[in-house]
């Protein structure tokens, strides 16, 4: 699979299908290649098989089983130790584990502010890491 026409892909966590698939629907319509997942332990299975060409991160903190969102973000930052991650939950989160950088959204959430956060991030990023920044 190819990245999508913003040359991005993000890997989607989130066990609400209705949202998960809102989600993967907006981001795709907005030129992203999109990867999801419902639970902690099917996101480290594409973690682990996509590694670095997982660009950026979308992941509920409360999610079915054993692995938790944290888990999924810290993970993730194994392969991109300077990208954040978007978190997601209804609920107070404990941000002394959150990823530094990241961004965390109360849900509910809509698709057109999680799709301009992620071209807020990119943009960003893209400046960070151009030669004239360094």
């Amino acid at each position: 699979m190819d990245k999508g026409e913003g040359g991005r892909r993000i890997l989607v966590v989130e066990d609400d299908v209705v949202l998960r698939d809102m989600l993967v629907k907006g981001l795709q319509k907005s030129g992203y290649d999109v990867l999801s997942a419902e639970t902690g332990e099917q996101a480290l299975s594409l973690l682990r098989e996509w590694g670095g060409r997982i660009d950026w991160l979308f992941v509920d903190i409360r999610l079915p089983g054993v692995i938790d969102g944290w888990v999924v973000g810290s993970e993730f930052t194994l392969n991109h130790p300077l990208r954040p991650v978007i978190y997601a939950s209804a609920y107070a989160p404990d941000f002394s584990r959150q990823v530094a950088g990241s961004v965390f959204m109360r849900k509910p959430v809509r698709v057109k502010e999680i799709v301009a956060t992620f071209q807020d991030l990119t943009a960003r990023f893209a400046t960070q890491m151009s030669p004239s920044a360094v």
